[in-house]
């Protein structure tokens, strides 16, 4: 998990969505291991379902196989099943496409609280992204020569948590230089050939430009010559901090603000392909991949999410793990992308984003292919959240780094 100005913020305001791993946190640069500041601290209050804008007029059963799947990782976790073995229990006995049910279920079963930042506000911005949709060869041709690649072998991963216990959950990216940890190869230095990655590449793609965006969004479908389709997924990241490519072309002076769209770029890409490539390496970042495989069990044909777990168009966000816990019912309230028509739902807290960063930050997943893009795009609103947490706990039990527990609404 781009920008305009009305929308498109990611490609010009650098809050593109990078997937991150199936961990609780997106990975911190190899360039910055030093102590991560922490989080502004973020408030849960109990309020009523009847102060969640839109709940009664939502389609909750539509979210249940997101729901069912967020269980199948929640509790295979050591940490967490006792907390939401009942719920998970009690939503196989919803029939499909019962909503009155579905709702009575999630009023029975989980207790919304608003989310609130530090500073008081209870809004904040919402962006989106989706999975893109390309054409693809498994051997490199004259019409497929942009690869996507599996990590390299000398891409290492430091847990700074074992070395330091104040800084679980974070990680740096980096190789070793005779003894030292480093950071690892820059987008430039890996376009360079600094690093061997003959045999490594996955898939060759026809277009540049497409294949820097599957860096940006994580994931990917490629529909192969044989008409069979390869999906490929986030596997792990160079550890440097993402720039927008369509911020340094508004700073160059090369589009305006309300041009810096994805399709701004692909067109200016398209007209200008000599300074193509130095454009891409303004951003540092580089993602490296891993096939996947659907798994039977699944019920939803979605990429995988940082939880673990396909996603579903339209039901699942990236958040910022800090504040959110991954896998838990979130309540939200939005617009659709350039409207002020309500976009008011149940959605599952399935996946992070390197640039998701806040306890008001989300990212909506819009689906796959060409009008999921669209919509993902254009997509720069305000939004407010309703964290749904099972009865019998407060969401402060997650042990979350700058959460705390407000009294329930009057």
């Amino acid at each position: 998990m781009l920008s305009s100005v009305a929308a498109l913020c990611a490609l010009v305001g650098s809050c593109a969505t990078v997937r991150g791993p199936a961990v609780p946190a997106a990975p911190v640069s190899a360039s910055a291991a030093a102590v991560p500041p922490e989080p502004a601290r973020a408030a849960f209050r109990a309020v009523s379902y009847s102060a969640l804008p839109g709940w009664t007029t939502d389609t909750p059963s539509a979210a249940l196989p997101s729901f069912a799947a967020s269980c199948t990782a929640l509790l295979a976790r050591p940490d967490s099943p006792e907390v939401w073995r009942s719920a998970c229990a009690a939503a196989s006995a919803v029939a499909a496409h019962d909503d009155a049910g579905a709702r009575a279920f999630f009023e029975a079963q989980f207790t919304p609280y608003q989310v609130t930042a530090a500073d008081g506000a209870d809004a904040g911005r919402v962006t989106g992204y989706y999975e893109p949709l390309l054409k693809g060869s498994r051997v490199r041709n004259d019409r497929y020569r942009y690869p996507l690649y599996a990590p390299p072998d000398d891409l290492l991963t430091v847990d700074l948590g074992e070395i330091v216990p104040e800084l679980k959950s974070e990680r740096v990216r980096g190789r070793l230089e005779g003894k030292r940890v480093v950071p690892y190869w820059s987008r430039a230095e890996i376009s360079a050939g600094r690093v061997k990655l003959a045999g490594r590449e996955l898939v060759w793609v026809d277009d540049p430009v497409e294949a820097f965006f599957v860096h940006v969004q994580g994931s990917a479908r490629i529909q192969l010559a044989d008409r069979t389709t390869l999906r490929i997924g986030y596997a792990d990241q160079n550890g440097h901090p993402y720039r927008s490519i369509g911020r340094a072309l508004v700073e160059r002076g090369e589009l305006t603000l309300e041009q810096a769209s994805m399709q701004g770029i692909k067109a200016w890409a398209r007209q200008h392909p000599d300074k193509l490539p130095s454009l891409l390496d303004e951003n540092p970042s580089y993602v490296f991949f891993r096939e996947i495989e659907r798994a039977p069990e699944h019920a939803i044909d979605g990429p995988i999410g940082a939880l673990g777990v396909p996603l579903a168009a339209g039901r699942t966000i990236a958040v910022d793990t800090r504040f959110l816990p991954l896998g838990a019912p979130v309540f939200l309230a939005t617009t659709y992308p350039l409207s002020n028509a309500p976009l008011q739902r149940l959605v599952l807290a399935q996946d992070t984003g390197g640039a998701i960063r806040g306890a008001l930050r989300a990212d909506f997943f819009w689906g796959t292919g060409d009008d999921a893009g669209r919509n993902a795009g254009r997509m720069n609103q305000t939004g407010s959240m309703w964290l749904l947490w099972p009865k019998g706990s407060l969401p402060a039990d997650v042990a979350q780094r700058g959460v705390r527990q407000l009294p329930a609404a009057p």
